[in-house]
């Protein structure tokens, strides 16, 4: 019997008897070892070729994909976009791809879909603590970039440093800077608080 390896058509008639030692390109093997013509793209089989009909092919249901040719009996499931996980969906699932995700603001990517099209998981960026800052803000590809204040500057939000207050000559210094405060400087008194401090008896 003549083999044909092209895709199958609905109505085409295809004859495998016989055990098949390597099937040809879009054909796949019976569970008694024929050759059948595959399914397209959005369809699976529903019944393998007989000497006298083709493969019987039906296709994916609502929430199901194949993306490509088969001998499949079951189509794919289509994965989800959830908002929870830091995902939205950027393209809807079809009988013949599954949905594309990306992240949504405040997350990135930290896997991406097997065929490199989306994104199948995301993680929420990181927040500098005090005493860091903003080296790079996060991306949907990338994490945030934090950066330890140098000595001399702070950070009360781990957003920027900022460079410590220098006390002026009439100022008291009370408190040191850190990675987190500012130096805190105490100013001179006036006079008229001079002047409502009580007398020593």
């Amino acid at each position: 019997m003549m083999m044909f390896p092209a895709l199958l058509v609905f109505g085409f008639v295809a004859a495998f008897t016989g055990p098949a030692l390597c099937c040809r390109r879009y054909e796949f093997t019976t569970r008694d070892g024929r050759c059948c013509p595959m399914c397209s793209k959005g369809n699976v089989v529903r019944r393998d070729c007989t000497q006298f009909s083709a493969t019987y092919c039906v296709p994916c249901e609502d929430g199901t994909f194949m993306n490509k040719p088969n001998g499949l009996t079951r189509c794919f499931p289509c994965s989800t976009c959830g908002a929870a996980q830091g995902l939205f969906a950027q393209q809807k699932c079809t009988a013949t791809t599954d949905v594309v995700c990306d992240v949504v603001s405040g997350y990135f990517c930290r896997s991406l879909s097997d065929d490199g099209t989306g994104c199948s998981f995301a993680v929420r960026h990181k927040v500098c603590a005090p005493g860091q800052r903003i080296e790079a803000p996060g991306t949907s590809r990338s994490d945030t970039v934090c950066e330890d204040c140098p000595h001399g500057y702070f950070s009360e939000d781990g957003v920027n440093c900022t460079a410590w207050t220098v006390c002026s000559e009439s100022q008291t210094k009370i408190r040191e800077g850190s990675a987190i405060l500012d130096v805190d400087c105490e100013d001179p008194p006036t006079s008229s608080e001079m002047l409502s401090k009580p007398l020593c008896s």
